[in-house]
């Protein structure tokens, strides 16, 4: 499936871009409040642990520092502070074995069989999608305080259709009732139009992808962003946009 040819590739320009820093910039602050360049690559290679483990019908909530209650958040914070002060060179080393054993275990999965992960039940590709979702959205995190380039490309595809796909849930957590909403974007190409939804639907989020998929990573605000929403809900859905539970 293209999905994990380009959950790879995201995987691979971070990989280049960790490979150059210096030990300076792997202790500078991230884009990720109250974490670092090291902190940010040691929450990768736990969260991909857990790809492994929910493949494999594992514990997804083991590990340093883990506990049940929580906000998912909270309990990601939590893990990543058990473990922080690892040297950056054991981190990177670990996050790219684990990258590559969750890509292994998400290719070698039926499917057609749901894992389990996070709030629910979700199929292997989706799965992928989401680990693309995250490590793009980190990538800025990282990239953005260094200053160092990280361009748009056509993966940002992926993360559209799962923000858009992830609608209903995310309306239905802040309490609101699930609407449908057009998506019509442009890709990082300028030219291409991505398109997700019926066109029949009453709101609409029109512009350009990149900035459809930070504002569902919680990058960039509404406001701040070059998206044109209409309808009854499309304000609505363009504030609760994401592409993670939680």
């Amino acid at each position: 499936m293209t999905v994990f040819a380009d959950l790879a590739a995201e995987e691979d320009r971070l990989d280049d871009i960790l490979s150059g820093l210096d030990e300076v910039q792997w202790t500078s602050p991230s884009g990720a409040a109250g974490w670092t360049v090291a902190d940010v690559v040691l929450h990768l290679a736990q969260s991909e642990e857990s790809v492994v483990a929910a493949v494999s019908g594992g514990d997804l909530r083991t590990g340093p520092g883990e506990a049940a209650g929580g906000t998912v958040d909270e309990r990601v914070d939590g893990l990543v502070r058990a473990e922080r002060g690892t040297a950056p060179g054991l981190v990177f080393g670990r996050w790219q074995r684990a990258r590559q054993d969750a890509m292994a275990a998400l290719r070698a999965a039926d499917p057609d069989l749901p894992v389990g992960w996070v709030i629910g039940q979700i199929k292997p590709a989706t799965l992928a999608t989401t680990r693309l979702a995250e490590h793009w959205a980190h990538g800025l995190d990282i990239t953005g305080p260094l200053g160092l380039e990280f361009p748009d490309t056509d993966r940002l595809r992926h993360v559209a259709w799962l923000a858009h796909r992830t609608l209903p849930y995310a309306m239905t957590v802040a309490g609101e009732q699930p609407a449908e909403v057009w998506c019509d974007l442009t890709a990082p190409d300028g030219a291409s139009v991505w398109q997700f939804g019926r066109p029949e639907a009453e709101s609409a989020i029109a512009g350009a992808a990149g900035d459809f998929c930070r504002v569902a990573a919680r990058r960039l605000s509404p406001a701040q962003s070059r998206l044109r929403a209409t309808g009854p809900h499309g304000a609505t859905a363009l504030r609760l946009l994401r592409t993670y539970a939680e």
